[in-house]
């Protein structure tokens, strides 16, 4: 098997946290920091289904990581068009908590503490939310980067969730947990192996490795969406005639992914299939209408997917208040 990685660039800047946005404030898409903590967290319905989006916090990622298969200079004009700065990737982290039958369903687990110091927010803003961490009897990990699967060890290496079913994809399992891996790609990578077979092998998590097609619970199934990493798994909620496509990473900017969908990032670890994955997941959206949540989309990350000629357009669903 090949082995895939993000770039020595990508790896560095992103272990070293970008700084400050560059752009002036009134022209760029952020708002002014708040007075005090906005919420965490914010549920609606879908069908008979009670789902909860459960923030991490975000990561302050270099912008240099966008589009890097196109012309630095139209993917900088692409981000200043959109107010967004050219210089520092602002992107949330969009947890999952499905409540539906029998079923809490957490998807991805965050990267805890040992990660960047803007995430780590999990747990805080499930109890917020009125979640008992204790009452999650499913969780799903999309895949084993450190912002989905480092956050499920304790710093005694214990499973945060032991009495939870857990749930990764058998080609994600067989990638991270090959002899030797962490010998065999570069330096700035190896902490990323290291990182993903730690958590993997947490005392207490009980995995179930599954494929493409598998259900988790009844009206959730996992779909392989490849390219991002290589065993990359995206879910598909139903409930009743309203579907719920969770991406997870296979679509990661709310701007560039539907708009220009051929351009894959530095960490989209097989360019080729992510773009193949990606169109497939657009196309499979807007044609039946369904809702998405994006990990990294601007919180609370669901809307849905409008094509337009030869690409897309992410429509934010609107916040109901009653």
């Amino acid at each position: 098997m090949p082995i895939l990685t993000p770039t020595r660039r990508d790896i560095m800047a992103m272990a070293a946290a970008a700084p400050a946005l560059a752009l002036p404030r009134l022209a760029r898409a952020d708002l002014h920091q708040p007075p005090a903590a906005n919420p965490g967290h914010m549920s609606f319905t879908l069908g008979e289904a009670r789902l909860t989006v459960i923030s991490d916090g975000a990561l302050h990622l270099p912008a240099s990581g966008l589009g890097v298969n196109a012309d630095p200079a139209e993917v900088r004009a692409f981000l200043e068009r959109h107010y967004l700065s050219p210089e520092t990737q602002y992107a949330h982290t969009n947890h999952l908590v499905v409540d539906m039958n029998d079923t809490r369903l957490l998807v991805d687990v965050g990267s805890g503490n040992r990660f960047l110091d803007t995430a780590g927010r999990l747990m805080p803003n499930l109890g917020a939310a009125g979640i008992d961490p204790s009452s999650i009897t499913h969780v799903m990990i999309t895949h084993a980067h450190p912002d989905h699967i480092w956050g499920i060890r304790d710093d005694f290496d214990e499973s945060i969730l032991p009495g939870a079913a857990c749930f990764l994809g058998e080609r994600e399992h067989r990638f991270w947990m090959q002899d030797g891996l962490a010998a065999r790609v570069a330096p700035e990578v190896q902490s990323f192996v290291v990182g993903a077979r730690n958590a993997i092998n947490a005392e207490g998590a009980d995995w179930t490795l599954i494929a493409d097609g598998a259900e988790i619970a009844p009206g959730i199934r996992a779909i392989a969406t490849p390219g991002h990493t290589p065993g990359h798994m995206s879910l598909l909620i139903e409930s009743g005639a309203e579907p719920l496509l969770v991406t997870g990473d296979a679509l990661n900017h709310a701007w560039m992914n539907f708009a220009h969908p051929g351009w894959y990032n530095g960490f989209d670890m097989d360019g080729a299939q992510t773009v193949a994955t990606r169109r497939r997941l657009l196309d499979m959206a807007a044609t039946g209408r369904m809702a998405v949540l994006g990990y990294h989309f601007p919180f609370p990350g669901v809307g849905h997917v409008m094509r337009e000629a030869d690409s897309y357009r992410f429509i934010p669903a609107l916040w109901k208040w009653d």
